[in-house]
């Protein structure tokens, strides 16, 4: 373990609170994606309810939360969803690499509404600057897409060019394939069938088709049915 200082990662679910200690650096390296195993990440093997004065989450608590009381699956989760310690040196830095590749995905995908051409990165960095725009560091861009472009076109005239997608899931997929798509994009039409079957068209920027069509197949695990009807420039 590293001589680091501890820091305390939490996370509410069901209005309980679950922490873990954890190296701090190892904890952000782990939520950015870099793989490595949760043993490596934790100072203690042991689920808290309140790390600072020692208190164990019980395992009643755990399975209702999580349905499990396994500490390493818990703790897994715990690091990749909830609040994990951060500098703001760190913070600062994680920043400054989201809002790049928010600029380069407008940039890439998107054209000015009055001259029908490519809008420059720099044009698109002075609008996020400009319409105040706040990015979350940890959230992905495909995520943040929707709420940005919302706020930036209030301060230059530009257009995403639109893919429409056509999805049928199963009623074992379709709930979690539902908020995916909700969150990347618009539900224009939907239907269920009698076994929990779920249709939809959805509207979503074309630069995000390939993220949409992976993210179904991971959790559809392939059963998943989705087609591109069409794209709009």
């Amino acid at each position: 373990m590293s001589k680091r200082q501890p820091s305390i990662a939490r996370l509410t679910v069901r209005g309980d609170t679950f922490e873990v200690l954890v190296d701090p650096e190892l904890a952000l390296e782990y939520r950015l994606g870099k793989p490595m195993g949760i043993d490596k990440i934790l100072v203690h093997d042991v689920i808290y309810r309140d790390a600072k004065k020692g208190l164990r989450a019980s395992e009643q608590a755990m399975q209702r939360a999580f349905g499990t009381t396994d500490v390493r699956k818990i703790a897994e989760r715990i690091i990749r969803e909830g609040e994990i310690p951060i500098t703001s040196e760190q913070r600062k830095r994680l920043i400054e690499e989201k809002r790049k590749q928010i600029v380069e995905w407008i940039a890439r995908n998107c054209i000015d509404t009055r001259t029908k051409t490519p809008v420059p990165p720099q044009r698109v960095e002075n609008a996020l600057e400009r319409a105040r725009v706040s990015v979350d560091p940890f959230k992905p861009v495909d995520e943040q897409i929707p709420g940005i472009l919302k706020e930036v076109q209030r301060v230059i005239p530009i257009k995403v060019a639109v893919a429409v997608v056509s999805i049928t899931a199963t009623g074992h997929h379709a709930g979690r394939i539902r908020n995916v798509v909700s969150k990347l994009g618009k539900v224009i039409r939907e239907s269920y069938t009698s076994d929990g079957s779920w249709t939809a068209e959805v509207e979503i920027p074309a630069g995000v088709q390939d993220v949409l069509i992976s993210r179904i197949n991971e959790l559809s695990r392939g059963e998943a049915d989705v087609k591109i009807v069409k794209v709009e420039y």
